[in-house]
C-alpha cells in the first residue's frame, strides 16, 4: 500500500486546463484496438485497502495471468499465494500487461507512476490503461491524450462503495471511455463490479465519481448535525436514523456511514480518510471554480473536514467528523 498522502491538488491555470481540453478532445475521435478476448496479461499496480481484494477478483475470476506490483510486501505475498505474479518495479509490470489497472490513493500517487520511468515512457501501442481511483479530471485528459498519441488508451474508471463490496465483486464503477473501448475493458470490470456505467468520454467518469463524493460528504455531515441536535434533545440517535430510514430522508449514507459509523461512534484507521475524503472534495471544488460556480454546501463540508484534520482526524475514517460536532 502506498503510505503517503498527497495533499489537495491545486490549481492549474484556465490556458494549461483549455490546452489540456483541446488535447483531449483528440482521445474521442480515436479508440484503441483492442479486445479483452485478445488480453493475455493483466498487470495491477496499488494494493491497499481497496486495490488488493479488487485485485484478488481478478485473480480468482478473470482467467488471465495477473502481475502485481506494490510497495508493502504483505500484500504482494497475500496475492502470490492466490496465483498472482509479483513485478519487481513499476516499469516491469508496465512492459509484461496488456491492460494496466491502477488503484492508488490520488492524482500524485497516479503521476509518480506515470511519469520517470512509468507508464508513458513504458507504454506500448495497443495497450490500455485504467485508472479506478478518483482523481483530477485535467490530468486524467492530459494522461489520455499523451497515451493516445503513442497508440495507447487511458481510462478513469473510479470505484465506488466499501472494501467489503470490493472483496464481495459487488462495487460501483463509473467509467469514461468511448464506446469502443468500453466495452472492451467491461467484462474485467465486471469481475469485481456489479454496476457499470458507462458515463461519457474521458473524465466523465471522474466527474460522476468526484460529484458523487462530494453529495455523500455533505450528505454524512448533514447526519452528524442531526445526531447531534437529537442526543441533546432527549431523542436516542439510533432511534432517530431508524426512523429516518422509513421516510425521505433515507439513504446509502444513513443506512452505512449513520448506523455504522456515527452512532456507535466507530471510525477506524485504514478506511477511507478525511484526508482522503478532502482531497476528492478539492477535486469537485477545482470544478466548479472552472465553471464559476459557487458551491457553498461543498465550501463548508471541506471546512469542515479540514477542521477534523486540524484535530487530529486525519488518518480516521471521515463520518469521524460527527465526534468534532458534538464534544460531549
Amino acid at each position: 500500500m502506498v503510505r503517503e498522502i498527497a495533499s489537495p491538488v491545486g490549481r492549474g491555470t484556465s490556458a494549461a486546463r483549455q490546452e489540456t481540453s483541446k488535447r483531449s478532445d483528440m482521445t474521442d475521435t480515436k479508440t484503441t484496438d483492442t479486445k479483452t478476448t485478445d488480453t493475455k496479461t493483466l498487470g495491477f499496480i496499488g494494493l491497499g485497502v481497496m486495490g488488493e481484494p479488487i485485485c484478488r477478483n481478478l485473480v480468482k475470476k478473470s482467467g488471465k495471468r495477473v502481475v502485481v506490483f506494490d510497495l508493502s510486501a504483505e500484500p504482494l505475498q497475500r496475492l502470490r499465494a492466490d496465483g498472482a505474479e509479483v513485478a519487481a518495479s513499476v516499469a516491469d509490470v508496465i512492459k509484461q500487461s496488456d491492460v494496466l489497472f491502477l488503484c492508488l490513493p490520488s492524482a500524485r500517487h497516479v503521476r509518480a507512476v506515470f511519469d520517470g520511468d512509468g507508464i508513458l515512457k513504458n507504454t506500448r501501442s495497443g495497450q490500455i490503461v485504467v485508472d479506478l481511483g478518483t482523481s483530477s479530471v485535467s490530468q486524467t485528459r492530459d494522461f489520455a491524450a499523451q497515451l493516445q498519441a503513442k497508440g495507447a488508451a487511458w481510462v478513469d474508471a473510479p470505484i465506488a462503495r466499501t472494501r467489503q463490496a470490493a472483496q464481495d465483486g459487488t462495487l460501483s464503477v463509473m467509467v469514461g471511455a468511448v464506446p469502443a473501448l468500453y466495452a472492451a475493458i467491461e467484462p474485467l470490470i465486471r469481475r469485481f463490479a456489479t454496476d457499470v456505467t458507462n458515463c461519457g468520454d474521458v473524465g466523465a467518469g471522474q466527474v460522476t465519481k468526484i460529484l458523487n463524493n462530494m453529495v455523500l460528504f455533505e450528505t454524512v455531515n448533514a447526519l452528524a448535525e442531526a445526531v447531534a441536535v437529537a442526543k441533546h434533545n432527549g431523542v436516542d440517535p439510533k432511534l432517530l436514523l431508524e426512523t429516518l430510514s422509513k421516510g425521505s430522508a433515507d439513504s446509502f449514507a444513513l443506512r452505512n456511514h449513520g448506523m455504522k459509523a456515527i452512532v456507535p461512534g466507530v471510525f477506524p484507521e485504514r478506511a477511507f480518510s478525511t484526508e482522503y475524503a478532502l482531497k476528492d472534495l478539492s477535486y469537485a471544488l477545482e470544478l466548479a471554480a472552472d465553471a464559476g460556480i459557487k458551491i457553498r454546501g461543498a465550501e463548508l463540508i471541506g471546512t469542515v473536514l479540514q477542521e477534523a484534520i486540524d484535530k487530529g482526524s486525519k488518518d480516521n475514517y471521515f463520518p469521524v467528523i460527527a465526534k468534532h460536532i458534538d464534544r460531549t
